[in-house]
């Protein structure tokens, strides 16, 4: 078998890069169902990176149903086409709609999913997400830190739905989210940027906290259409979800301004 692997850039999504370059190899026939892939220490120098990358990497096609484990043995291509594991890939969406659309999606998810919480939560779940917006607010704008204390911002918030499977679905569109915002580099950074995107997940947080769905709905979504904006795409406003107010109108204001 002959596979076409090359080492990947540096960066902060390595093992994201080594996944997709498997991935690529299984969807182009280099590897077939039941093929064992190359041993940890051979796929490391391959593609120039530590043996805890590639298993990061392999752990994450293991979850999507691309490979299988054997203890002793080594990693084996699964029967993609028969697995019913929903997967998106990185060299996807490196589209620009692939990516829109994976945006919208998370959007549609994370609307409803905030109005859930401000019926539902509790003051764990609350004390959760004040701990992650304080630590977000500690790290440096776009950093590494700041977009992982994010996601888990939008984690907690997925938890106060008390419906456990809210939290798996949310996260797998948003992980793709952040690596690919991680992989472009396509986040801008100032401290006003910061201090308007925390001021948005404040917002979600009050309207969460005092009890209010349609106000969490609507913080969610001026929040979702301006980190849309600051990544270069565009979300437009529901007509359903825009009410008198400044918060709306904010929303009307910012919709105007992503396509532009």
């Amino acid at each position: 078998m002959t596979l076409k692997l090359d080492k990947v850039n540096r960066g902060p999504h390595l093992s994201t890069l080594v996944a997709s370059s498997i991935s690529r190899e299984i969807a182009q026939g280099r590897l077939s169902p039941g093929d064992q892939l190359p041993t940890e220490q051979a796929l490391a120098q391959t593609f120039g990176v530590s043996r805890n990358v590639v298993r990061e990497a392999i752990a994450r096609l293991r979850s999507e149903g691309r490979i299988w484990s054997q203890q002793g043995r080594g990693a084996f291509v699964a029967d993609v086409p028969n697995s019913t594991v929903l997967t998106i890939d990185h060299d996807s969406l490196q589209q620009a709609d692939a990516f829109q659309n994976l945006f919208e999606i998370r959007g549609i998810l994370e609307v409803q999913v905030a109005a859930l919480a401000a019926q539902r939560r509790t003051e764990a779940d609350l004390a959760a997400m004040r701990d992650a917006l304080a630590t977000m607010a500690a790290a440096p704008y776009g950093s590494v830190t700041w977009l992982k204390t994010d996601l888990e911002f939008h984690k907690t918030v997925a938890a106060a739905t008390q419906n456990v499977y809210m939290v798996p679905f949310l996260m797998f569109a948003s992980e793709r989210v952040r690596d690919s915002i991680l992989a472009s580099g396509n986040q801008r950074r100032s401290d006003d940027l910061a201090s308007i995107t925390l001021g948005e997940h404040q917002q979600i947080l009050d309207a969460i906290e005092a009890g209010d769905p349609d106000a969490a709905q609507r913080a969610m979504h001026l929040h979702l259409a301006g980190a849309a904006q600051r990544v270069g795409l565009s979300l437009a406003a529901d007509p359903a979800d825009i009410e008198p107010g400044s918060l709306s109108a904010a929303i009307q204001e910012t919709s105007k301004d992503t396509q532009k």
